[in-house]
């Protein structure tokens, strides 16, 4: 084998490992990201929307302390804070009431085909702005198809890019080289950014919340629903304290 036969299947090596491993940070943040939304609608479902009914309440208790103490600016502040609060809690609870059900559950077929996808269509892996684009929409494709848990559509992507001749190439061993070294640097740069978007993700607070959850119902805890309780005995009680001041006002 030539030398420069051997620097190419050593740059071909080091990328096809890059390949790899970009290909499962991809996986591990569209699995967070996906796997998080799910539960968020979980969440919404279970105790989103008491903390929207409470809101409402406080806001309505709030108006109510407001009237009793008209020249007090204190009272003005709170209730204008839970006016605010309470309409702030019905746009969350509006935008999830519309929002599509969440994906299945992910299951290891449709990962594996996922991160096959990333690893054939990924944008780092073209030499050309013309690839790259064409890479870019076929991959946001493959995005939208993991979310929506269609493995079926993942694999029809993966065959009609086989089949695009635009993604026929051949070059001699100097040009390969130099789209090796193009698409290794490119690769680096990408499992920069994954990693640090999973570590963003990490940090976010629904995150940290979903982490805690899934933790206690692993060992037969139900924290969703005993908070879900602890709402409606809160709510219950304010309903009856506004039915009290109501009727101290009337």
């Amino acid at each position: 084998m030539l030398p420069e036969e051997q620097g190419l299947a050593r740059l071909e090596a080091e990328q096809a490992q890059l390949q790899d491993h970009v290909a499962s940070a991809e996986l591990a943040l569209r699995t967070i990201k996906t796997e998080t939304a799910t539960f968020q609608h979980r969440y919404y479902r279970t105790v989103g929307r008491l903390y929207a009914e409470l809101d409402a309440v406080d806001a309505e208790l709030a108006k109510l302390r407001m009237r009793q103490r008209p020249s007090d600016p204190a009272a003005k502040q709170q209730a204008h804070a839970a006016e605010q609060q309470a309409k702030k809690s019905a746009e969350e609870a509006g935008l999830f009431e519309a929002s599509p059900e969440p994906p299945p559950a992910i299951n290891p077929s449709l990962k594996e085909t996922y991160r096959r996808a990333v690893k054939q269509l990924h944008p780092d892996l073209a030499t050309t702005q013309r690839e790259r684009q064409r890479r870019t929409e076929l991959m946001a494709k493959v995005n939208l198809a993991y979310e929506r848990g269609d493995q079926k559509m993942i694999e029809k992507v993966i065959e009609d890019f086989r089949q695009d001749p635009d993604a026929i190439t051949g070059d001699d061993i100097g040009a390969r080289i130099v789209k090796a070294y193009r698409r290794i640097e490119q690769l680096r740069r990408r499992l920069n950014e994954l990693q640090q978007e999973i570590e963003a993700e990490k940090k976010t607070e629904i995150f940290e919340l979903r982490q805690r959850v899934e933790g206690a119902e692993a060992t037969g805890g139900n924290p969703l629903g005993d908070l879900a309780e602890q709402l409606m005995q809160q709510i219950n009680k304010r309903r009856t304290r506004l039915k009290v001041a109501q009727g101290e006002m009337s």
